[in-house]
């Protein structure tokens, strides 16, 4: 999954940033509401982190903005705020859930896992297609209850899979949102990794159609 984070606290920033790749994230940063509207405006995002107090202008209304623009992507707000008239200005400007600093890492991604899920219609914390289960806490890959041994790319890759199943994913979308941006594979590179999830997990799970990209599969085609 990848996430912006709009923080202006350098320290903090990288605290975050580390925790985030820690926990199998993709994050790029932005210090300013101006850099963060270039981006959201250009690239795809899962979520974003959005520090409230910038030092181009308040989060909120940055936010107001792109909500008005039709950009809605899931948003965890960060502030050291405290009055709930603040958080309900948070809310107001469009913000998905509300966390006031001091905080701990862990909780700001138990809070950012549970917003996209939501926003991709899954409410447990378990994702499940079929006999395919992935704990979106533990990042633990399980088939038919049995643990299943996957490195940490092929977990990115089928979390995003799952996340959007049984929507057809494309081999740029799968780029996009699951590869560092200094690090996008080429088709090839995708291709393989999809080899082995399919090795390990089943070959029939992962339909290709070509052209348009890859579909995850619940259960098994007829004839199979």
């Amino acid at each position: 999954m990848k996430c912006l984070l709009v923080e202006d606290d350098q320290a903090l920033a990288r605290e975050l940033s580390q925790a985030l790749c820690d926990g199998d994230w993709l994050v790029e940063h932005a210090e300013s509401g101006q850099k963060a509207d270039f981006l959201v405006r250009t690239e795809t995002y899962d979520t974003l982190i959005l520090d409230v107090g910038l030092p181009d202008g308040d989060g909120t209304r940055w936010l107001a903005s792109w909500r008005d623009d039709g950009i809605d992507l899931p948003v965890l707000i960060l502030t050291a705020r405290e009055r709930w008239a603040d958080k309900a200005a948070g809310f107001t400007a469009g913000a998905d859930d509300y966390v006031t600093k001091p905080f701990e890492s862990a909780e700001v991604l138990f809070r950012l896992r549970a917003l996209v899920r939501r926003s991709h219609g899954h409410a447990h914390p378990v994702l499940k297609v079929g006999e395919l289960s992935l704990d979106t806490h533990t990042q633990h890959v399980t088939l038919a209850g049995r643990p299943v041994g996957l490195t940490a790319q092929e977990t990115r890759l089928l979390g995003y899979l799952m996340h959007a199943a049984p929507r057809v994913v494309s081999r740029s979308e799968l780029a996009e949102h699951v590869y560092d941006r200094d690090q996008e594979p080429d088709s090839n590179v995708i291709d393989v990794q999809i080899s082995r999830l399919r090795r390990k997990l089943g070959a029939w799970r992962f339909a290709t159609l070509r052209g348009q990209g890859y579909r995850l599969l619940a259960d098994e085609p007829d004839g199979q």
